[in-house]
């Protein structure tokens, strides 16, 4: 760090010794491509003690609200070197790739305050294996499991299981790792296909988002979410990374937050510095509400998608200075976040043949319409976009855009979102079109 930065960093932390939840101002370089950074991009470029917003390497949506930059986002180095170049006060890291891989790591070590764990740390998320350990020694709640390297393992945790099948790929699967089956060859498939996989037993019970941020000891949970992971409505086909959320939950235990952050939360974070490797950024706790209690079903090292998109939609309190203070140590001192009384739900489009086999290159349309005839109220969000040789918007990936839409509940916020989901045009995608239906309906009561 230079000299001159080093001098901010200390007037920063001064002015936030009162406990206030603002910054004076600051320049901020977020890493990824996908709908999650176009998200944590739109809240930031609302921020106005941000005076410059960089992405890197971004994408055709978030090329408007932020300044983009082509960059290799596994490469720690030049990351660094681009977060130097631009004075970055903050760098934000957004996928779990370059988690793992030890993008933040070298950003650390440039001197540079940077959101995201460490590389051990983040193997919270990189080995499904790690984070079991993990569990036991810190007494977190989660399903019983197996990890196996051979056939004859695989097959004894199957058959000591049964169906429901659960069976997760050890390592990073971008959300698509995941079998869940009532077939016990297509689990035993999945199975001997992973260099090494995780078993475990079947958790009933709906499913909770909970993102939390942390700088290694205090832990401020943001609010819940729930996520829909099947590709087609009423939970059908294929698993995908995620195609909608909504939040708050209305069908959730007013004490959920709570009982989470001291029971799964806080005693994570606490193990995590008890080995050496404290965990400082977003630690993500994907949830079962089960008949016993809840059970962890994983943990992720960096936010979420799609749940980012509705979280941040209800985040009152401005987003550098709660990143800042994970980054520098000072969650203690942030005042209790503010939210939104509303509702948000996200809708993601997805290109034709997702998850599968994905197709790309094709023209979108209605993106003007809705920032003309929806917004505020309603947005889009780009995961899977590139800009074509005459400007136009192609599509450039699997899941290609989320279309976000706020309200004062479930149903309002539901309407919105659909109504500029109709106007956007992609040949052949698909899109789910039961998200967060059964809890506006349970909200709004019998008719």
């Amino acid at each position: 760090m230079t000299a001159g930065a080093a001098s901010a960093s200390l007037t920063r932390r001064s002015e936030r010794a009162g406990g206030a939840d603002r910054l004076p101002p600051v320049r901020i370089l977020v890493i990824g491509g996908g709908a999650r950074e176009h998200a944590l991009c739109h809240a930031l470029s609302r921020d106005t003690e941000v005076t410059a917003l960089h992405c890197a390497p971004g994408n055709a949506g978030i090329a408007e609200v932020a300044t983009v930059h082509p960059v290799d986002a596994l490469d720690g180095a030049a990351v660094a070197a681009l977060a130097g170049e631009l004075a970055a006060d903050l760098v934000v890291v957004g996928p779990e790739a370059p988690l793992v891989a030890g993008v933040a790591d070298a950003v650390r070590a440039a001197g540079i305050p940077v959101f995201g764990p460490s590389a051990e740390a983040a193997r919270l998320e990189g080995s499904k294996a790690f984070a079991k350990d993990v569990m036991a020694a810190a007494g977190v709640p989660t399903a019983r499991s197996y990890v196996c390297t051979t056939a004859e393992q695989i097959d004894t945790a199957l058959d000591a299981f049964g169906a429901p099948y659960v069976v997760k790929d050890d390592g990073l699967a971008a959300g698509k790792g995941v079998v869940v089956t009532e077939d016990r060859a297509r689990a035993r498939e999945h199975a001997l296909a992973c260099e090494r996989v995780v078993i475990e037993e079947f958790l009933d019970g709906p499913e909770v988002s909970l993102f939390a941020v942390t700088d290694g000891t205090t832990v401020v949970p943001l609010q819940p979410a729930q996520d829909f992971k099947r590709a087609h409505d009423g939970d059908a086909g294929p698993n995908t990374g995620g195609m909608g959320a909504y939040s708050p939950l209305p069908w959730a235990e007013p004490g959920l937050v709570d009982e989470v952050r001291e029971t799964v939360l806080e005693p994570t974070v606490a193990e995590l510095r008890k080995r050496g490797t404290p965990f400082s950024g977003l630690l993500y706790a994907g949830l079962a509400v089960t008949s016993r209690g809840v059970r962890v079903i994983e943990f992720n090292a960096r936010f979420g998608d799609p749940e980012t998109q509705v979280v941040l939609a209800r985040l009152r309190t401005p987003l550098s200075g709660l990143l800042y203070a994970a980054a520098t140590g000072e969650l203690a001192a942030l005042p209790p976040l503010r939210w939104s009384e509303g509702a948000a739900v996200t809708v993601v489009i997805a290109s034709e043949g997702y998850p599968a086999a994905p197709r790309t290159g094709d023209p979108i349309t209605g993106l003007d319409a809705v920032a003309e005839r929806d917004a505020p109220d309603a947005y889009v969000l780009h995961a899977g976009t590139r800009r074509g040789a005459g400007g136009e918007v192609l599509s450039a990936g699997g899941r290609v855009l989320s279309v976000t839409a706020t309200g004062p509940d479930l149903a309002a916020a539901r309407s919105r979102a659909y109504t500029a989901v109709g106007r956007i045009g992609l040949k052949g995608s698909h899109h789910r079109g039961d998200i967060a239906r059964a809890a506006a309906e349970a909200a709004a009561g019998p008719a």
